[in-house]
């Protein structure tokens, strides 16, 4: 009988100790211009990387995969008014976002009455739910049987909110409603988890294998989805159990490799979730609590803690930089300025380590990040059509040698970074 849920702590097996290695990309235009082929060359780099993703006893059961876009304007206006009769406005007046929710009924409509309820008392405004298509035609047993339902959130901003304070908003209903619906008794086959809710970005996942990616979810073939950045996943849940949520990326990055202090960066942050205080969110942090999720994978409960500090005014960059820090200590040749933005930030927040590789993105920024040792692999090329590639292969997509201008490896430490905004 095919597992319809993850289990719990049992025996010698422990959630807390999930940790996953697998194959991680992105390609992108610099200059921000959008394109369907972006989506097709992210396919391409996704399924050069099966091999770095695992599948169980059955082959056609990945252990998951999954790509992240920008959130695309047109093609999603086009497809709410279609299939659910949902008008759009301007671009950054409207999220969207995946939501998994259970295959029974009654408890699926429970879940959407939580999430009304909760973006009302929010002051934004429900636009509407749209099934999304999928095709599980080609999924092994065990993926079918914990298959989740799935629908597309449209959330209209209310009130000359910027895009931050959006975000923030959505941050903030999107936890509470996940506390509330995950602290209620559901049935076994319950299923809620939130993909991304953001006017910015937008993922589809699953416990797929790179392969299926593009066959079960067809709006990604559709040609009037453009997008200039796409993040590609394919996971290898080492000694853990796949499953439909923890399939990445996750709201702000994907992970290739482990978190071995995981167990005392979650506890820390729990420590200061008592401390915590924002002018941004004010009272309504508290909402977000607990920071740190129960039943995350360490890449999990990475991508909490860097949606909270994004969330709370932090760049990107600087949160990663927060997070995965140099070897700054007795680093000779480093700047005064860099070692003491280290010196400082340390008594805040200490380092997320591990043999890690993190690519990252809020739509605005895409990067990635070494951990301090340098023992993943990543490879980046920039071409004279302002694209950039990188993934933790070499050879992830077909490039005529005579448009490459440069090529490297991301350093030990080194964050490698392209902001779309200045190109």
């Amino acid at each position: 009988m095919p597992f319809v849920k993850r289990p719990g702590t049992f025996g010698l097996y422990d959630p807390a100790f999930e940790k996953e290695n697998c194959g991680v990309g992105f390609i992108a235009n610099i200059k921000g211009k959008r394109n369907h082929k972006i989506l097709d060359d992210a396919g391409h780099i996704l399924c050069r990387m099966d091999h770095r993703g695992a599948t169980g006893a059955e082959e056609n059961t990945g252990d998951g995969a999954g790509i992240l876009t920008a959130l695309p304007i047109g093609f999603l206006q086009k497809v709410a008014k279609k299939d659910a009769g949902i008008t759009l406005g301007e671009a950054g007046s409207w999220a969207a976002g995946i939501v998994f929710l259970p295959c029974n009924d009654a408890d699926r409509k429970a879940c959407k009455d939580v999430i009304s309820s909760i973006i009302t008392e929010s002051g934004q405004t429900l636009l509407g739910w749209r099934k999304v298509p999928v095709d599980n035609s080609a999924l092994g047993p065990s993926a079918i049987a914990s298959e989740p339902c799935m629908e597309m959130l449209f959330v209209g901003s209310s009130g000359q909110l910027s895009t931050e304070a959006f975000d923030r908003k959505l941050f903030v209903i999107r936890k509470q409603a996940t506390n509330t619906i995950r602290g209620k008794e559901h049935d076994a086959d319950c299923h809620f988890y939130v993909c991304s809710l953001s006017c910015r970005v937008l993922v589809y996942k699953g416990m797929l294998s790179p392969g299926q990616l593009f066959t079960y979810f067809p709006d990604l073939n559709d040609s009037a989805y453009i997008s200039h950045l796409a993040m590609v996943h394919s996971r290898f849940s080492t000694n853990t159990f796949p499953s439909w949520d923890r399939a990445q990326p996750l709201r702000l990055m994907s992970h290739n490799g482990e978190i071995n202090t995981q167990r005392g960066n979650v506890n820390k942050m729990l420590g200061r979730q008592g401390m915590l205080s924002s002018p941004l969110f004010g009272k309504e942090l508290e909402k977000t609590y607990p920071i740190n999720e129960p039943d995350l994978s360490d890449s999990g409960n990475f991508d909490n803690v860097l949606e909270l500090l994004v969330m709370g005014g932090r760049t990107l960059p600087e949160s990663m930089m927060m997070m995965i820090p140099e070897a700054w200590e007795n680093h000779v040749e480093m700047s005064a300025s860099k070692k003491a933005f280290y010196e400082y930030h340390s008594s805040m927040m200490e380092p997320w380590d591990g043999p890690a590789s993190i690519v990252f993105t809020d739509g605005k920024y895409i990067g990635a990040v070494l951990d301090r040792n340098g023992l993943r692999p990543s490879r980046f090329y920039i071409t004279n059509d302002d694209t950039v590639i990188m993934a933790s292969e070499v050879g992830v997509l077909p490039i005529d040698p005579a448009t490459i201008i440069k090529k490297g490896r991301l350093q030990p430490g080194k964050m490698f970074l392209v902001d779309f905004e200045e190109g």
